[in-house]
C-alpha cells in the first residue's frame, strides 16, 4: 500500500506540469525517480501498454457497443493503468491472478456465444471490431516486450499472463463486435 501511494503522489506531482525536459538527455523517470533510458525494455513495455490502453479507447469511441463489452473494456483500461503502473515503479503490485480469472471468465463467457473456428479470421468485420483487432495487436506487442523486460528485470509472472489472457479476450471481443448488427467475420481463404 505504501509504494502505491508513493506512485500516486509521484504521478500528481508529475501532472502539475507536462513539460520537465528531463528527458531531452534521452532518458526518463519511473515513479520512484530512478532515471533509465527511454528505450529500456521496461520503458517500451509501459509505452505499449499505454498504446494498448489507447487503442481500447478507441473501441469505447464507438457508439453502439453492447453493454457487456463496454463494461468489460472499461475495467480493463483501469486495469491497464494499474499494470502500466507496475512496470513503471518497482516494487509495486498492481495486477494478480484474480485479474486474470476475471479476463478467463470474460472470455469463456464471450466465447461461449461464437460459433467454433475453422479458419483464420482476418482482421475487420466491422469499424469497432477492426478497432478491436489493432488493440489486440498492439497488447501482443506489449506482451513480448514486458517478456523482454522480464528477461532483465524483475516483472510479476501474473502481469505477464494478463497481457497474454488480454490479447485472446480482444480477439474474442473482435470477433463478437464484427457480428453486431447482422455482420459477419472474413474467414481467410487458403
Amino acid at each position: 500500500m505504501h509504494e502505491q501511494l508513493r506512485f500516486r503522489t509521484a504521478v500528481g506531482h508529475r501532472l502539475s506540469k507536462i513539460y520537465t525536459r528531463t528527458g531531452d538527455d534521452g532518458t526518463t523517470g519511473l515513479a520512484n525517480g530512478e532515471r533509465i533510458d527511454k528505450c529500456d525494455e521496461r520503458v517500451e513495455a509501459f509505452g505499449d501498454v499505454d498504446e494498448t490502453n489507447s487503442a481500447i479507447g478507441l473501441v469505447l469511441a464507438e457508439p453502439a457497443l453492447p453493454a457487456a463489452i463496454r463494461e468489460c473494456l472499461t475495467r480493463l483500461q483501469h486495469e491497464l493503468f494499474d499494470l502500466g503502473a507496475e512496470l513503471a515503479l518497482p516494487g509495486f503490485t498492481g495486477i494478480a491472478a484474480h485479474h486474470v480469472l476475471a479476463i478467463e471468465r470474460d472470455l469463456d463467457a464471450l466465447n461461449e456465444e461464437l460459433p467454433p473456428l475453422k479458419e483464420f479470421v482476418l482482421p475487420g468485420g466491422n469499424r469497432a471490431a477492426a478497432a478491436c483487432h489493432v488493440a489486440r495487436t498492439v497488447c501482443r506487442r506489449a506482451e513480448r516486450r514486458a517478456w523482454a523486460a522480464a528477461k532483465h528485470t524483475a516483472v510479476n509472472p501474473e502481469l505477464l499472463r494478463y497481457l497474454n489472457r488480454l490479447s485472446d479476450l480482444l480477439f474474442v471481443v473482435a470477433r463478437a463486435l464484427a457480428r453486431e448488427n447482422g455482420g459477419h467475420e472474413t474467414l481467410w481463404k487458403r
